[in-house]
């Protein structure tokens, strides 16, 4: 390879370096050279490591240019490589002592997730939660041991915890009890906040929009998993550690002085953690005779595993800190982007869409999910289903605007190590006919790029780029005056907000619940109007850009602070029940 390399690239530039050096001043002769060590790293990035590997998009900085690219615009880096080479469904990414390899093609995706033997995720787990959450080189051991087991093999720790999430989350008695539960405390915040407007005598709150679902969130999921106790209860100056926490996440992933280069989110994590190490040291979890609520059952069985996999509690309160990111952040930001689209004014120009017929339609579906309480006996009071709610076809609009809001919003990208040399069959780069065999260097890193496929108008139309709150109603969907056409011929892993594969992301069914849930009680109970001097100009609220230039680890928020005017319009409780 290297001989190859000298003889076709090195030999040729050294022999014009020489005849431009003769008779030059040495000035010259040291431009000359670094043009030529310039242009000989620029080719060399372009040497496949295998005939078959994907096509190689060199950088103009050789080797380090796609990383430079990545820390300074985050998601937007990649999503919009993959954008300008619609050609190419998966291309190589040359970085230094290692490859990426960026999938952009819903097709490979699938064959990505086929080949999980192979291509997991899973060894890449204990060195980011050592960086993100800090754990200690202890733990980290245990983290290491039987990451992958076969059937039949010893189970670790990754293997057990994964059992117990998908017992709770996936479809059945567990996941409805804690969803019932969720939705409860959702309510309850927002009753007490409507409560409290209406004591005292305010016709309405001016508040940042994103904080104030972030808080309604934040407050209820605490409660929820740690009970009456929980840390952001006793603390509630920790709400503000946990977005410091959450905003530095990338600079902690990066791992270089943590203290020092992501001081903030340094700061954030450490308070949360010994807040949580508190917690569990004086049994806060555990229910009281006194009456005192703990923990939730899967937290109590999530720190029972740490502990039993040899976890000190100082370590066990640091993995919790994950499971309270885990049930905040996206609800939180994704209710955050439906509410907004759901109150913006039709005549705002950022939108375009026809958002006070949406309201006004989604206002209609809800009537048959938050009626009138029969069973109220003092006041009058409203009663939340949750099975009319979950019912197919029973809120159209509503799950439209979901999903188009993560489709907007959530440029994640699925990563994968090649644990082992493998192959993918694929389409051939340029539309060539006939399949392709892509060749994948083992130890190299393999991304599904989210945000491509979410921004690809091969996927999604010419307005793929234009927020439309309609695209997933299909002509069959309830509501045909619409004249949308069908989604049923849109790949099934062009959308990628939950991920997939052995990846797939498994809290969706209970994030959809509790995110829909929020935005009904919200829509049912408040009249949200632009903030003076925060609107579009028409009065209306502006709509702003995602802030896609960070690393996309989860929904991405907004560019800017949206001031919203809260005015209370049904101030009846709500009851939810199953």
């Amino acid at each position: 390879m290297l001989e190859r390399i000298f003889n076709d690239i090195a030999a040729p530039l050294l022999d014009r370096v020489t005849n431009i050096a003769r008779g030059q001043s040495v000035t010259l002769s040291i431009v000359a050279v670094l043009v030529a060590t310039y242009l000989l790293l620029y080719r060399y990035q372009l040497v496949k490591a295998h005939p078959n590997e994907p096509p190689v998009i060199p950088s103009t900085v050789p080797f380090i240019g796609h990383v430079l690219g990545m820390l300074l615009l985050g998601g937007r880096y990649v999503k919009n490589l993959g954008l300008r080479n619609p050609d190419k469904p998966i291309f190589t990414l040359p970085i230094p002592r290692s490859r990426m390899y960026i999938v952009t093609d819903p097709s490979l995706a699938m064959a990505v997730q086929r080949a999980s033997k192979t291509l997991s995720f899973t060894p890449l787990v204990p060195d980011i939660t050592k960086r993100v959450f800090g754990l200690d080189e202890d733990t980290v051991t245990i983290v290491r041991q039987h990451l992958d087991p076969a059937p039949g093999e010893p189970r670790g720790f990754l293997a057990d915890m994964h059992d117990l999430v998908y017992a709770y989350f996936g479809p059945g008695k567990a996941l409805d009890e804690l969803s019932l539960d969720a939705v409860r405390q959702l309510a309850r915040q927002v009753d007490e906040y409507a409560a409290a407007v209406q004591r005292e005598d305010r016709k309405e709150c001016e508040v940042d929009l994103l904080g104030w679902i972030r808080h309604l969130v934040a407050v209820a999921t605490a409660n929820l998993l740690y009970g009456d106790e929980n840390p952001i209860a006793l603390h509630p100056e920790l709400e503000s550690a946990f977005w410091d926490f959450d905003h530095g996440l990338g600079s902690l992933l990066i791992g270089i002085f943590p203290s020092v280069t992501a001081r903030k989110a340094y700061r954030g994590r450490e308070a949360l953690a010994a807040a949580l190490e508190e917690y569990l040291v004086r049994n806060r979890h555990v229910s009281s005779d006194e009456g005192r609520r703990g923990a939730s059952r899967i937290v109590q069985k999530r720190v029972a595993i740490a502990l039993g996999h040899g976890w000190t509690l100082r370590m066990t309160a640091r993995s919790e800190l994950s499971f309270l990111f885990a049930g905040i952040v996206n609800t939180a930001t994704t209710t955050f982007w439906m509410v907004l689209h759901l109150f913006a004014s039709a005549s705002s120009s950022s939108t375009g869409a026809d958002n006070l017929s949406l309201l006004s339609k989604i206002r209609s579906e809800l009537s048959s999910v938050i009626s009138p309480d029969p069973e109220s006996q003092t006041e009058p009071g409203l009663v939340l289903s949750l099975d009319r709610l979950k019912s197919s076809g029973s809120c159209p609009a509503l799950d439209s605007l979901f999903r188009e809001c993560l489709r907007r919003n959530s440029d994640t990208y699925s990563t994968r190590l090649v644990k082992s040399t493998a192959s993918l069959s694929g389409l051939a780069p340029g539309g060539s006919e006939g399949p392709q065999l892509y060749h994948l260097t083992a130890e190299s890193v393999v991304q599904i790029s989210g945000g491509t496929m979410h921004a690809d108008p091969r996927f999604w139309g010419p307005d793929a780029d234009k927020f439309d709150s309609s695209r997933f109603l299909s002509v069959h969907g309830g509501n045909n005056n619409d004249n949308k056409t069908t989604t049923t011929s849109t790949h099934p892993a062009a959308f990628r907000a939950f991920g997939g594969g052995k990846t797939l992301c498994p809290g969706r069914h209970f994030a959809a619940v509790t995110i829909k849930s929020l935005v009904a009680l919200l829509a049912t109970k408040f009249d949200i109007t632009a903030a003076p001097h925060d609107g579009d100009g028409d009065g209306g609220i502006a709509v702003p850009d995602k802030e896609d230039g960070v690393l996309p680890v989860h929904v991405l928020e907004p560019k800017r602070e949206v001031r919203v005017r809260v005015r209370v319009r049904d101030q009846r409780a709500v009851r939810v029940v199953a």
